[in-house]
């Protein structure tokens, strides 16, 4: 297979990181793993981004820019916030210092422009090869309910109207059902849920639809330019609460890496988000979290088999004891699953500079054939 490697270099304005220190940590681990490309950011130092680009372009991998696009923005401008069905601004999640999780609407021109000027003034002269699209979603239950119902501004409630969805019918129903609001009839494990509402089905129909066009806006943008476009996706899962839906919003990207992080206790882990969709609603019917297992694996996996666009599964390659307790058991189970289904390759998520020697060796070994 081939590898993806992603590299964080620190939050917008806090690099944390040297040049010097990111190469070597990727030349280790491409003289045992074919890496085919680099994710990197999301810091602005430039000249950081520059020496790396040289040091990887001489080798054959691309370098493709983390650009995060309905979040972690309101550093650089003063967004459209996104607003739920209530009329309040969506809710955030502070994770840790640097990281809000606040969302902004996707449907605004100003947030979509802003997001690609950021690109354009900071990072076109970098090298550069193509841009990994993150944060491309609405909030999910790591908000609770006002994060799932959003975004519902004047913008969005027009799209919403000319879907056949009044938002306001959407908080009424609400107000009424409550966590039953959220009953299902069927939630398999590709995400393509069945709402036993009609008009909860449907509000998250054009939600997908929304976000999708607006994804497929900014990233036709970068296509346009010439470069290579990824995106960071949610596990098939959990995907659809968010507003991804895989087939929508894969029209215009070249490959995709879906979280399958089974291991993760923060947000975009998939045991996390289903155990916050348990919290937020836990008298609905129909939910289901199953086990973290290699047989659920093997279902996002499928999920994911038939789409167009090449497929790099992710796969967490950092450890923390409190929030990511992988293992070299973990690694290799993940990524045989992946190799099993003839995918593209794989992406060691979500940050190299925090792998553990023993993990990327266990990588290298499996490439090597070696037990």
């Amino acid at each position: 297979m081939k590898y993806i490697l992603q590299v964080f270099t620190g939050f917008r304005h806090s690099p944390c990181l040297r040049a010097e220190d990111i190469i070597r940590k990727i030349g280790n681990a491409a003289s045992g793993i074919p890496v085919d490309k680099v994710i990197i950011g999301w810091s602005m130092d430039a000249p950081v981004y520059r020496k790396i680009g040289a040091y990887l372009h001489e080798r054959g991998i691309r370098m493709l820019l983390w650009l995060p696009v309905f979040s972690e923005v309101s550093e650089e401008f003063d967004p459209d916030p996104a607003k739920d069905v209530f009329g309040e601004t969506a809710g955030g999640l502070n994770t840790r210092e640097g990281e809000a999780f606040q969302f902004v609407c996707p449907t605004s021109e100003h947030n979509a422009q802003t997001v690609i000027g950021i690109y354009e003034k900071d990072f076109a002269d970098c090298g550069f090869d193509g841009v990994f699209l993150d944060r491309i979603r609405s909030q999910s239950f790591a908000a609770g309910v006002s994060g799932v119902l959003s975004c519902a501004c004047g913008r969005c409630r027009k799209a919403f109207l000319s879907g056949g969805v009044d938002p306001d019918d959407i908080r009424k129903l609400y107000e009424e059902r409550r966590d039953r609001f959220f009953d299902m009839v069927s939630w398999p494990a590709d995400g393509a849920f069945t709402m036993r509402e009609p008009l909860v089905q449907r509000f998250f129909e054009v939600k997908e639809e929304i976000i999708g066009n607006a994804v497929t806006s900014i990233a036709g943008h970068f296509k346009d330019r010439g470069l290579e476009v990824g995106m960071d996706l949610f596990a098939p899962a959990v995907s659809r609460f968010v507003g991804q839906n895989y087939r929508r919003i894969t029209r215009c990207t070249d490959f995709i890496k879906p979280m399958l992080y089974r291991r993760t206790e923060a947000p975009a882990g998939i045991g996390y988000e289903l155990a916050l969709v348990e919290k937020h609603a836990p008298e609905a019917e129909g939910i289901i979290h199953p086990p973290m297992d290699r047989a659920f694996l093997h279902t996002q996996l499928q999920a994911i088999d038939n789409l167009p666009c090449a497929k790099y599964p992710g796969i967490e390659i950092n450890y923390d004891r409190e929030l990511v307790r992988t293992d070299t058991g973990y690694i290799r189970e993940s990524l045989e699953a992946i190799r099993s289904h003839g995918f593209d390759g794989a992406t060691l998520s979500w940050n190299i500079m925090q792998a553990p020697e023993e993990h990327i060796l266990e990588v290298a070994l499996l490439e090597s054939g070696r037990a």
